[in-house]
């Protein structure tokens, strides 16, 4: 059975690069930054939430460069530099001067290397980070990220990192659909790319978790999942740490993307920490 989404599939031009969004609601802005996955993008990543959130905020969730239907393009110098002002340029494109900010995984990663930042560039009202900015865990589930493939079997390991329940990968129509995301023409090669190094220089490390956090000036709210397979037991609450006023939560029976296994949970501590920045 097919879904109704209240969402609407667009494009813009931003910069000169196709951009492809996802937007659905009125009021004040929320912007959805989705994870960097091989096959990610905004629907996949955020259509379980969106309509629930439509219901009192303007959402819009673009695909990020090298996603979904946005252009296929990386900087080898500073890919996650051109990823966040991509995003400041997108919100720019369309009148966002302000807005409630939440990102899985790389996009959590992104939001919290632009907050803690000397010149943050999106303009965020609040943040929430969802299953990102921790250490990742070097096992096989975060080998089974960064060495995918292109195959079926390939994409099953993504699936079964990236979630607490074993039923996502033992579902075929769910595995094909982010197999045919991940070898979208272009799709594979601008991930694949962000690995190539000249011959001789070590492996690029994996994103730290230490920043500085003391810079984050907005509302902010740290969620982990409880079954996480990517990131330690107890990330969230470490970091909510270390800035000031931030909230943490655990979304419980949730791997590494709660917005998708446990929506209704996900919605709930976000529309609640929303509900006290508007207050």
């Amino acid at each position: 059975m097919t879904t109704q989404h209240t969402f609407t599939r667009k494009t813009i031009t931003v910069d000169g690069l196709t951009t492809g969004y996802l937007e659905a609601g009125q009021g004040d802005p929320l912007v959805l930054l989705h994870g960097g996955e091989f096959g990610a993008g905004a629907e996949l990543g955020w259509e379980r939430v969106i309509d629930a959130l439509a219901e009192q905020y303007r959402v819009l969730a673009p695909d990020m460069l090298g996603f979904g239907d946005s252009a296929k393009v990386i900087d080898f110098n500073d890919g996650r530099g051109m990823r966040i002002r991509h995003i400041a340029r997108f919100c720019a494109e369309l009148g966002v001067a302000s807005a409630h900010f939440v990102g899985n995984s790389m996009g959590a990663i992104n939001l919290l290397v632009d907050t803690t930042s000397e010149t943050p560039r999106l303009p965020v009202r609040s943040l929430t980070a969802i299953c990102g900015g921790g250490e990742i865990q070097r096992n096989e589930h975060s080998a089974a990220l960064y060495d995918y493939d292109a195959t079926l079997d390939g994409m099953r390991r993504i699936v079964t990192a990236l979630f607490a329940d074993p039923a996502y990968p033992a579902d075929e129509a769910y595995l094909q659909r982010r197999y045919e995301s991940s070898i979208a023409p272009g799709a594979w090669e601008s991930l694949a790319a962000a690995r190539f190094r000249r011959p001789g220089l070590e492996a690029p490390a994996t994103p730290s978790s230490q920043r500085a956090y003391h810079r984050i000036a907005v509302p902010a709210m740290i969620i982990e999942g409880e079954r996480d397979k990517l990131l330690p037991s107890g990330w969230a609450a470490e970091i909510a740490g270390q800035i000031t006023g931030a909230r943490s939560a655990v979304i419980a029976d949730a791997g590494h993307c709660p917005q998708i296994e446990q929506p209704p949970a996900l919605v709930e501590v976000l529309l609640d920490f929303l509900s006290s920045v508007r207050n």
